[in-house]
């Protein structure tokens, strides 16, 4: 396999409704369904649950204007390594990909995983043993598909995103209409001491809404970058907003609090069965499973295009081959294989809940340097004319940092071990960089010593 001509690039070819479905089908896939009861048990009641999953949606759009005026200038595949490199240099560059190629992609991918194998053995009566095996299945069959071209995985996108919502018009609708319970004002009985507080409650939904930045991995393939990433990154996250408040009341209408604190992870399933019987419930769970894998499909289109970045700059290891793209489709196809063969791993160590705990953490420490970068970028390119503003500057992008500080220092009071070990990763990301720049630079000394002794010898 030969290195990409440099001059390479893949084809701008999706428009607005496919750069839509890739950020509605990623952000709607396990964290509605999975997070209801850790939501509630840190909330400690229905109506500050509720609050919470609004909360984390004004904190994201908030993120998503500011981050779209940012990415409407820096139009490139890459998405967040490269508004980090632009605005902080290269060493913090090169970190903001690391983070997202070893630790961030490869993890929440795992955890949407992990999370859609326990509705797939619900679903076929299977043991808990299953759950890793069907989890890898399903990634290596969505990843071969993203190995064409991006038409392809944007058309499953597509799709999965109107057949996702099938299932959640049928739990909106019949919640609210047929369900008994009062949604405001439920209390849980018992709650655990170590269920957390209302910020803990606020970063749970968070991983729900986590997702939206994806789509800027994808900048070098819209056919419009200034003006579709913009609208469907807004877009995109109001209506997955406006969603997620009211599957939220209809679960709360039809289920009381004390059993959704019960039921955990499995409230949905139960959900789907007590509303639906055994044939519709089956119906529905299958619906709630093809929603996951779009969500998956969405992690495993963008994340490659953030290897395949890096690699075009030669900042990580074995770039010639990570860098390739298939002569027709221009698919990143061995940058693909990467993120799954991690997101495997990471499925036979970590658990699903506490992964993407610790992925919001990860990822937010470098979003919060991007909400920074706003006021950066109007003072570089003041007087200049932008693609997109945004509105209500500077309290929207200030907004959005606070709520990153915020998601920071939570983390950081409730899972300290978990913060080290996943930022030690991170930081491991130093030596390899400068491995690889050692290694670039010997094999450029190389080159031009045998160049120099052809040029001696013509003499």
């Amino acid at each position: 396999m030969q290195a990409q001509n440099p001059k390479e690039e893949m084809k701008r070819s999706l428009g607005l409704g496919s750069a839509l479905s890739v950020v509605i089908g990623t952000l709607i896939g396990s964290g509605i369904f999975f997070k209801q009861g850790s939501v509630l048990d840190s909330a400690g009641s229905s109506t500050m649950a509720i609050l919470a999953w609004v909360i984390g949606g004004v904190l994201t759009l908030a993120a998503g204007l500011t981050i779209a005026e940012i990415g409407a200038q820096m139009p490139y595949t890459g998405g967040l390594y490269v508004y980090i490199e632009d605005l902080y240099g290269r060493l913090w560059g090169f970190l903001a990909g690391w983070m997202q190629v070893i630790v961030y992609g490869p993890a929440i991918t795992a955890s949407v995983a992990g999370f859609m194998s326990i509705l797939m053995t619900n679903f076929f009566g299977l043991s808990s043993a299953w759950r890793v095996p069907l989890a890898v299945i399903t990634i290596l069959a969505i990843g071969f598909m993203n190995m064409f071209e991006n038409r392809v995985g944007a058309a499953f996108s597509v799709i999965t995103t109107i057949g996702k919502m099938i299932p959640i018009a049928a739990i909106i609708i019949f919640g609210i209409f047929w369900g008994h319970n009062d949604a405001i004002g439920q209390t849980i009985s018992e709650v655990h001491a170590a269920s957390g507080n209302f910020g803990v409650a606020i970063l749970a939904t968070l991983f729900g809404y986590d997702g939206w930045i994806l789509i800027a991995n994808l900048g070098g393939e819209l056919k419009n970058p200034q003006k579709i990433l913009p609208q469907a990154i807004i877009g995109g996250i109001s209506f997955v907003m406006v969603v997620y408040t009211l599957i939220t009341v209809a679960v709360f209408r039809f289920l009381p609090a004390d059993k959704i604190h019960a039921l955990g992870e499995n409230t949905t399933a139960y959900l789907a069965t007590a509303a639906f019987g055994q044939i519709g419930g089956k119906l529905l769970s299958a619906g709630i499973i093809i929603s996951m894998m779009g969500t998956i499909n969405g992690k495993l289109l963008t994340f490659p295009r953030i290897v395949y970045a890096m690699a075009k700059r030669r900042d990580l290891p074995f770039s010639r081959y990570l860098a390739y793209l298939t002569p027709k489709a221009k698919a990143p196809v061995v940058a693909t294989l990467f993120i799954i063969v991690l997101a495997t791993i990471m499925m036979l160590f970590f658990d699903p809940d506490r992964l993407s705990d610790l992925c919001v953490f990860t990822v937010y420490c470098f979003y919060t340097l991007a909400f920074f970068g706003i006021f950066i970028l109007r003072k570089r390119n003041k007087g200049q004319a932008r693609p997109f503003s945004t509105p209500l500057y500077p309290w929207i992008p200030l907004v959005a940092i606070c709520g990153g500080i915020f998601v920071l220092v939570s983390e950081v009071i409730n899972d300290p071990a978990g913060v080290l070990l996943f930022a030690g990763v991170v930081v491991v990301g130093l030596p390899v960089l400068y491995l690889v720049k050692r290694l670039d630079q010997r094999r450029v000394e190389k080159a031009m010593n045998i160049e120099k002794g052809l040029d001696n010898e013509q003499k």
